[in-house]
């Protein structure tokens, strides 16, 4: 076992009114992957933070190479070899591949930055990490995957040492998963220590060599790789076992009435005659590969992408949605699979982001809002949504992604939306706050409501949906009840479109 190359002990860092951090330890080995794993709010990010230079920590030790440091800036942990990939990219569109891997440190001649010198050692670095980049591409014109290995080609720039990498499969599709997995045994071979965060239990079964556990902003405990159990992990990150329930069935639902029925949808660029009908109180599932239709099909029935035909019924009337706006008059609510850039306003506080769908009601006299009446509404589904904040004045983007998911919930319940889309509910969020997800979805289709569920996970599908729609290339090639779904039947619907 080597030595680790760097060394946490004791950590602490708090701010005003909260402890983020108290007591932590953690080690990472040259040539490993240490999966670091959470529930949301559990600390992972303020101790990477710290690890990266951009928070000072109030008490503890780091060591680096056997030496005790301080990181005082990004640049000087980056300098000394500990460098991070955060979960949103940092990286300037209309820039090249090479001017965003070495900004700041372009290389001179006579006076004037030479773009060859650029160019050539840009692509002798990415010859040496085996990444198929051209350097004089805009990295605007580059897949979320390719600009996750720019990422990744600018901290090992720095000869890193130390790489950690947060969520960085979020968005990727699962052929540049397996590309980005690739880099990684090729980094761990080459004896980069790698910090791993991720909620995906399948990449960490994959992927680690140990796993670290916090929990409430303190240390839990590491596993190596022969002591690794998600059960055992799940229960160290949430304290207590989790009761994954049964799965749903389509019986209960198939008598009640059609409250959404979508026929012949189509649009120029994807959607073929897409049909289906959701009734009152059931979970609809959409399921595929990435780019199969199905947000796509979403998007169209409430009106945020032009249709070239088909009919929406609701509650057993057509109806004519073009915009978003007449989606919402019709009780059709949206939440979308990006929340932070197209769900929330992530600067204004928790009132305004849950009445954001109902201002009108809120409006005065002379269109200021009613704050108090405002603010008393949001504290009733912050209490029945269970969403952990401070207080309903507390910006959104300082909540952790469960909560900000509820907020977003809270916002189209208290619009009284029937018809609720749920697209990628829980990306980037707990396995504990999923749960609460789960349950949230469950009870809100007891009371009546009727919900959409799209996700890439097909666990997930199968753990809250009725029935499951599986879409391929544009089109539903098969839908499945429940009781009688499999994942693997699932992923033959979704490859069939494929085979045609």
């Amino acid at each position: 076992m080597s030595d680790p190359i760097l060394r946490v002990e004791g950590i602490s860092k708090g701010f005003p009114g909260v402890q983020a951090l108290k007591d932590v330890h953690l080690e990472v080995r040259s040539g490993e992957v240490l999966v670091l794993v959470g529930e949301n709010g559990a600390g992972k990010s303020t101790l990477m933070k710290i690890l990266s230079g951009i928070y000072t920590r109030d008490e503890g030790t780091i060591t680096f190479e056997g030496r005790e440091v301080e990181l005082t800036s990004p640049l000087q942990a980056q300098q000394l070899g500990i460098t991070i990939i955060h979960q949103e990219m940092n990286l300037m569109p209309d820039l090249t591949v090479a001017q965003n891997i070495y900004i700041g440190r372009e290389p001179v001649s006579g006076g004037f930055l030479s773009e060859r010198k650029l160019n050539r050692q840009t692509a002798e670095l990415l010859e040496r990490l085996e990444i198929d980049l051209d350097p004089r591409q805009q990295v605007g014109e580059l897949t979320v995957a390719k600009q996750q290995m720019v990422e990744i080609a600018k901290a090992l720039s720095f000869n890193a040492k130390v790489l950690i990498m947060d969520e960085p499969t979020s968005a990727l599709t699962d052929s540049e998963v397996e590309t980005l997995f690739a880099l990684i045994e090729q980094l761990r071979a080459r004896g980069t220590g790698i910090v791993y965060i991720s909620h995906r239990m399948d990449e960490l079964k994959r992927l680690a060599d140990r796993v670290t556990v916090l929990r409430d902003g303190t240390y839990i405990g590491s596993l190596e790789k022969s002591e690794i159990s998600i059960p055992t992990i799940i229960e160290m990150m949430v304290g207590r076992a989790i009761d994954e329930g049964t799965r749903p069935t389509a019986r209960e639902h198939q008598n009640d009435p059609v409250v959404l029925d979508v026929q012949n949808l189509s649009t120029k660029s994807l959607l073929k005659d897409v049909s289906f009908q959701l009734h009152r109180g059931e979970i609809l599932g959409f399921a595929g590969l990435m780019g199969a239709g199905r947000t796509e099909t979403a998007r169209a029935v409430i009106g945020a992408d032009h249709r070239d035909g088909g009919t929406i019924a609701i509650g057993g009337r057509q109806v004519r949605i073009r915009h978003p706006e007449d989606a919402v008059k019709h009780g059709v609510g949206y939440l979308s699979e990006d929340r932070k850039l197209l769900g929330l306003m992530l600067e204004q506080d928790v009132t305004f982001n849950t009445v954001l769908a109902s201002l009108s009601t809120y409006a005065g006299a002379i269109g200021w809002m009613r704050d108090g009446k405002a603010k008393n509404q949001t504290k009733q589904y912050v209490q029945q949504l269970r969403v952990k904040t401070p207080s309903v004045n507390q910006i959104v983007k300082l909540l952790s992604g469960g909560n900000q998911q509820k907020v977003v919930i809270a916002r189209w319940l208290m619009r009284d939306c029937d018809v609720l889309i749920f697209d990628e509910p829980t990306r980037g969020i707990d396995v504990g706050a999923k749960e609460e997800i789960y349950r949230l979805m469950q009870q809100l289709a007891a009371s009546g409501k009727s919900i959409i569920v799209i996700s890439s996970e097909l666990p997930e599908i199968l753990r809250v949906a009725n029935r499951i729609a599986v879409f391929a290339n544009g089109r539903i090639t098969g839908t499945l009840r429940n009781e009688e779904a499999t994942q693997e039947k699932i992923m033959h619907l979704a490859a069939h479109g494929e085979e045609e």
